[in-house]
Parts: C-alpha cells; sequence; structure tokens
C-alpha cells in the first residue's frame, strides 16, 4: 500500500487499560467458588506458557476449575462478562477460552513480579485477561493486584466479587502478600494472531 493509498481504520475511543465491575458475583457465589479449593491438587503456579517454576518472578498456588457441567455458570459469566467488555473498549478478535479457568491462592510472601500474560508460544494467543477478587480485603494485607499505565502505577479494585478485565499485553503484578491470604480466578480470552 502506498502513502497515497486510503483506508479506513476504526478507532478504539473507548479504549481503557483495564476494567473492573463491582458484586459481579454475589458473595454467596463467592462462597461457593472457593470452595473448590482442594490443597491436595494444588500445585505451584508457573510462569505463563511455560511449566517453568521460578519463585524469584511468582509465587503462589493454583488449581483449575474444570470446564465440567456443573461450573458451567463460572465459564458463562465470565465469557459473556469478556465479550461484553470487548465490544465496548477493545474491538479485538476474539474465539474463546482456550485455557481452563484457574482458582489462586497467594499466602504470606507470595506475589507475581510485573508480567504480561501475552507472549510466544502457548500465550501467544491470549487476548484479554480476567481476574475476579474472591477473598475480601479484610481477609489480607499486600496482594494487590497493580497495572503500569504510562510509568504510573494503579492499583485495581479489591472488593470481594469484583471482576477485572484487560488486555493481555498490559503489564501487571500481584504485590506480596504481608498477612492472611488472597485467592482469585484467573483466566484468559484467547483469539487469532493480531494483524
Amino acid at each position: 500500500m502506498s502513502q497515497h493509498d486510503s483506508y479506513t481504520v476504526q478507532l478504539k475511543e473507548n479504549f481503557v487499560e483495564y476494567v473492573y465491575h463491582d458484586n459481579f458475583f454475589q458473595h454467596h457465589e463467592v462462597d461457593t467458588i472457593r470452595q473448590l479449593w482442594n490443597d491436595d491438587i494444588a500445585s505451584k503456579a508457573t510462569l505463563s506458557g511455560e511449566n517453568l517454576y521460578d519463585d524469584e518472578i511468582r509465587k503462589s498456588s493454583v488449581i483449575s476449575i474444570a470446564d465440567v457441567p456443573e461450573h458451567d455458570w463460572i465459564y458463562n459469566r465470565l465469557v459473556e462478562l469478556s465479550i461484553v467488555t470487548n465490544n465496548k473498549h477493545y474491538l479485538f478478535d476474539l474465539l474463546g477460552l482456550h485455557q481452563e479457568l484457574q482458582l489462586t491462592r497467594y499466602g504470606v510472601g507470595d506475589f507475581f513480579d510485573w508480567h504480561l500474560d501475552f507472549g510466544a508460544g502457548e500465550i501467544s494467543a491470549r487476548k484479554l485477561s480476567m481476574t475476579v477478587q474472591l477473598s475480601d480485603p479484610d481477609e489480607y494485607e499486600g496482594g494487590d493486584l497493580q497495572f503500569m499505565v504510562n510509568h504510573r502505577v494503579v492499583c485495581a479494585p479489591r472488593d470481594k466479587g469484583t471482576a477485572i478485565i484487560f488486555p493481555s499485553f498490559i503489564q501487571h503484578r500481584v504485590t506480596p502478600i504481608t498477612k492472611g491470604e488472597r485467592q482469585s480466578i484467573v483466566g484468559w480470552v484467547s483469539g487469532p494472531p493480531y494483524r
């Protein structure tokens, strides 16, 4: 295409670094989700897209929330929210969830340093990341989900039941837990390569 050719670009006037939805899951729903935690099947969280555990970058525990009929209500609600959010703010080409949702637990000393959820290999199809706060803010200290927005650190809401969605290429972290325990759901909506 020469510099004289014209083409139309659909601008994303509503783009934001992250979107949050208070009380996306009601407290009784959050309590039901938290009951899925099982210490017997929990594993150390690996780095995104790798089977590598590196406790200098990430230290937490995870279990998969199996994509089975009794969990459909969790999957369906999060997929619907991701579609609505994408249509309003991002206009990415999406195909759906290509990995099981994770239930994540951060205890004292646990953290996840600055990272992207998007990268080479298995995670190269991720377009939207989402997390749901399952712990009440007074259950833990530290453990803030933070975003790097134009060299400024911004903290996401901590309220129980809040869902947060953001493009997987936005840099973010979870600060170290200094007291108590933080639980969350994390998941990723994937799509074809950016072009």
